[in-house]
């Protein structure tokens, strides 16, 4: 549940475009990536909106990074792609999240909320540059 196929695939494209000294169209991606095309614009619009990505329209247009790839953290993307975030399960994040309606007495979700944080607090350590990394 933490990786979704949205996030991977966020985080591939940003791995190309770290290597790329210039703006790459979504079809270039896509191609490479062997994803849709529509998936995969829907990816580069959440990254745009977070200014995680800067777009570029005509002939020669595509997408950039919108800042130093060191700059940019996996936790920073993955939360720009996910609905609800990155999430051990799917009340980690919040009482109020608790499929069963039952946070108050579960004796599991403070263990995994603890264990999110963790998690959180590693992926916020890391950044676009530690992908691309040889």
């Amino acid at each position: 549940m933490l990786i979704t196929r949205a996030s991977e695939y966020a985080l591939l494209s940003l791995v190309i475009l770290v290597k790329s000294p210039s703006p790459v169209d979504s079809q270039v991606l896509s191609k490479e990536l062997k994803i849709s095309k529509s998936f995969l614009s829907k990816i580069l619009q959440f990254l745009t909106k977070a200014k995680i990505l800067k777009s570029f329209r005509g002939a020669n247009g595509g997408f950039m990074l919108a800042r130093q790839s060191n700059e940019i953290t996996i936790l920073e993307v993955i939360n720009a792609v996910e609905d609800k975030g990155a999430s051990v399960m799917d009340c980690s994040s919040s009482k109020d999240l608790c499929p069963s309606n039952q946070a108050d007495v579960c004796s599991l979700w403070p263990l995994l909320h603890k264990l999110q944080g963790k998690i959180d607090d590693f992926l916020n350590t890391l950044t676009l540059d530690d992908l691309t990394k040889e």
